[in-house]
């Protein structure tokens, strides 16, 4: 791919640090395959576990998401990685010591914690809670339950660094989706890959933010796409196969493709289902 936008220069693949709900390692082949030849800026508004952003490994990023703890974890990550890897390294894989540190944001001393510690925290919680599942409830406190893991890795001391080296330039911003408009321009280049619209009721999943994020954020986020491309920015978009999505983007380029999900509590019916990527060119 030749892109304006400078591909950065480590010795190995960064791969996301976070496993997250959605992710889109499995469909890497997908989404490289539709990224524009030719851009400036590489955007990402729901960056989530950011599997794209760290395969294209570009020095020009701006990468934003609604979740505050999310986004700490990324700047530390970023500015503070070796102390990130000490404070890791404290954590233990036992029942008690998992439920002390998940609920320890229900108490006033999670407010004196430091930026190093809540991003422990958060990938602490990310390796050894059920399916990797970022949930809140109406208070904003994390309330996934702990998983099956027998040897959770905890601390990936290599891949945190060369996370933090594709980082070094990413501007890293807490807050909507739409705060993109205001920031992007006709040279650059926005990937949009929010909280999907339910297929059924026992795959929806909302908590993803203390407000989560409803059929009416689906309808400005449309709306949204549709005021870039009155400026001939492009875009691209995934999204679950819903009627909804099918609808709303019925003016853009849909395909298909298929990913394997596990957000369903019953094994027999997780496998591969049908999402779509939109794109405006």
């Amino acid at each position: 791919m030749t892109v304006k936008n400078k591909t950065i220069d480590i010795n190995i693949q960064a791969k996301p640090f976070l496993k997250w709900v959605g992710g889109k390692t499995q469909l890497l082949s997908e989404t490289t395959a539709r990224i524009p030849q030719n851009f400036s800026r590489y955007f990402e508004p729901f960056v989530g576990g950011g599997a794209l952003f760290f395969y294209l490994q570009l020095e020009k990023s701006v990468l934003i998401d609604i979740n505050e703890e999310l986004t700490n974890t990324y700047q530390v990550v970023r500015d503070k990685v070796e102390e990130l890897i000490t404070d890791l390294k404290k954590h233990i894989h036992k029942k008690d010591y998992y439920y002390q540190i998940r609920n320890i944001d229900r108490s006033e001393e999670y407010k004196l914690w430091s930026d190093v510690q809540r991003a422990s925290r958060l990938i602490y919680l990310n390796k050894t809670c059920f399916n990797g599942l970022y949930r809140v409830n109406s208070k904003g406190q994390f309330n996934t339950p702990m998983g099956s893991y027998k040897n959770p890795k905890i601390v990936d001391e290599i891949n945190l660094r060369a996370c933090s080296k594709v980082l070094q330039k990413a501007k890293i911003i807490t807050g909507s989706f739409l705060e993109v408009e205001e920031k992007i321009t006709l040279d650059d280049f926005v990937y949009f890959d929010p909280p999907y619209v339910a297929l059924n009721a026992t795959s929806n999943f909302t908590g993803y933010s203390q407000d989560g994020f409803d059929l009416s954020m689906q309808l400005n986020l449309r709306n949204l796409c549709d005021r870039l491309n009155a400026q001939g920015i492009r875009f691209m978009v995934s999204n679950s196969n819903a009627p909804l999505i099918l609808d709303l983007y019925s003016s853009y380029k849909i395909e298909f493709v298929y990913a394997t999900r596990a957000i369903n509590s019953k094994g027999d019916k997780r496998g591969k289902i049908p999402e779509v990527i939109i794109t405006n060119y």
